[in-house]
């Protein structure tokens, strides 16, 4: 079984796609990391995240055990990673470690569960059953600063949703692999929703594809 789920930052796919996994004893793979992973590492080098050839190099330079760094999870690797993102030879480059995962998935688990910005149109476009998690700005926004307070680092509302504004646009006007929900995929918005209910939709959504299918 292949899940693929899209959406913009902060919309909870992350979480969902965890319990997904859980759920259905899939590996997960959050291909959002393999980005800020380059990107940071672009910016280590003392490089621009835009700089095609620095951001290829470091894309080429990839190994698993660089997707564990906890700096991954800050806003600087974030930013970063929406630059590189948008480089097309960086997305080539990252795309067959992807469909590697989704094809062979660690501890023999039974398929996988990949959560990105184009799993579902570009990465994996016949994927079993296909998600699009969504939310409002402004929710993602409360999302965004909480969890950064949460984790001791100073953030200001204001900031946090002008930097998530610039993004959605970055991600969504790009040339190559715009975040945009696929045909057939299964649109959540979770902007008034809790966790467990947002869980429970996919489950039955994700249950009705795998028997149609």
């Amino acid at each position: 079984m292949i899940i693929a789920i899209d959406g913009p930052a902060a919309a909870g796919k992350g979480t969902l796609a965890r319990r997904l996994a859980e759920h259905f004893g899939l590996a997960v793979l959050d291909t959002g990391l393999l980005y800020r992973a380059v990107g940071l590492a672009t910016l280590r080098a003392g490089a621009d995240p835009t700089d095609t050839n620095a951001a290829a190099a470091a894309a080429r330079a990839l190994a698993p055990e660089d997707l564990g760094d906890p700096a991954l999870r800050g806003d600087e690797a974030a930013s970063a990673a929406s630059k590189v993102s948008a480089l097309p030879e960086v997305r080539a480059l990252l795309l067959d470690f992807q469909r590697s995962f989704a094809s062979h998935p660690p501890d023999g688990a039974a398929g996988a569960v990949l959560d990105g910005r184009d799993i579902g149109t570009v990465v994996l476009p016949d994927a079993d059953a296909k998600l699009f998690v969504t939310a409002s700005l402004e929710v993602r926004a409360a999302r965004r600063l909480k969890e950064l307070r949460e984790r001791g680092l100073e953030a200001i509302h204001s900031r946090v949703l002008r930097d998530m504004k610039e993004r959605d646009a970055r991600d969504s006007n790009r040339d190559v692999s715009p975040l945009e929900p696929a045909k057939d995929a299964f649109v959540l918005d979770t902007s008034d929703k809790t966790a467990d209910e947002v869980f429970a939709a996919a489950v039955d959504f994700i249950s009705s594809q795998v028997r149609s299918g």
